[in-house]
C-alpha cells in the first residue's frame, strides 16, 4: 500500500485529492496538512511514501517544506502540485528535492499514476515542464560553468541516454531512438542515477545541464 500525505492550505482541494486517492486500491491517505510546517511535522510522524505538496502555503511554503523533508526524511518523496505550470517556484521546488511536478488540473488517473511513479523511486514532470525547468536553470544568476567532471565515469551509451533523458524522453522513447528495449533504457537510467548520485530522473536532467552535456 502506498501511503500519501496531502499538503494544501485549501480544505476543498485536500478533500478533492483525498477522494481521488481513495479510488485506487493501492493508495491510502495517512494525513492532511494545511501548511508547510504541518507537512514537515506529519511527514516525520507518519513517514508516508509520497507527500502531495502545494507550493504556496502559509507559515511555511512548499519549497521550504520540501527541502526539510528531503533532508531529514530521505525515504519520503515529494510530488509538487500547483495551479500553474508557469509557477515561478517550480525550479526551486525541484532543486529543493521534489521528485516530480504536476499541475492541479491533471486528470485523476494521471495523478494516481504519478503518485505510483514517484513512490517507485522515479521522477516525473508534467508535459512541457522539462523545457521550463531547463529555461529556469539557465536563467539563474551568476556564470554557468559546465562541470564536465560529472560525466567522467559514464560510458558513451550512458551519455546518449542522459542527453535523451534531459530532452524529456521516456524509457520507451529512448529505446526507440537508440534501437534498444525499454527495459535496457531503464537499466541505463538506473546506472546513471547510481553513478551520478542522482535522486531520480528529474535530478538527472539538472545534472545533464550542469555538466554541459546539453544546452537549452
Amino acid at each position: 500500500m502506498i501511503r500519501v500525505l496531502i499538503a494544501d492550505d485549501q480544505a476543498l482541494v485536500r478533500a478533492g485529492f483525498r477522494g481521488i486517492v481513495g479510488w485506487a486500491d493501492d493508495l491510502e491517505v495517512v494525513g492532511e496538512a494545511a501548511n508547510g510546517a504541518e507537512a514537515v511535522r506529519l511527514a516525520a510522524e507518519y513517514r508516508p511514501d509520497v507527500v502531495a505538496m502545494d507550493i504556496r502555503m502559509p507559515e511555511m511554503d512548499g519549497i521550504e517544506a520540501t527541502r526539510q523533508i528531503s533532508a531529514e526524511l530521505p525515504g519520503v518523496r515529494v510530488l509538487v502540485l500547483t495551479t500553474f505550470d508557469l509557477d515561478e517556484y517550480v525550479f526551486a521546488a525541484l532543486r529543493a528535492g521534489a521528485s516530480g511536478f504536476l499541475v492541479k488540473d491533471t486528470p485523476s488517473a494521471e495523478l494516481i499514476a504519478a503518485i505510483r511513479v514517484v513512490a517507485a523511486g522515479d521522477g516525473l514532470l508534467a508535459p512541457g515542464v522539462t523545457r521550463r525547468l531547463i529555461a529556469e536553470f539557465v536563467a539563474q544568476p551568476g556564470p554557468l560553468r559546465p562541470r564536465v567532471d560529472l560525466l567522467a565515469g559514464i560510458t558513451v551509451r550512458e551519455r546518449e541516454v542522459l542527453a535523451l533523458v534531459a530532452g524529456g524522453l521516456s524509457n520507451a522513447e529512448i529505446g526507440l531512438r537508440l534501437h534498444i528495449t525499454a527495459g535496457t533504457a531503464k537499466s541505463h537510467v538506473a546506472h546513471l542515477m547510481l553513478k551520478l548520485g542522482a535522486r531520480d530522473r528529474v535530478h538527472l536532467v539538472i545534472l545533464a545541464y550542469q555538466a554541459g552535456l546539453v544546452t537549452a
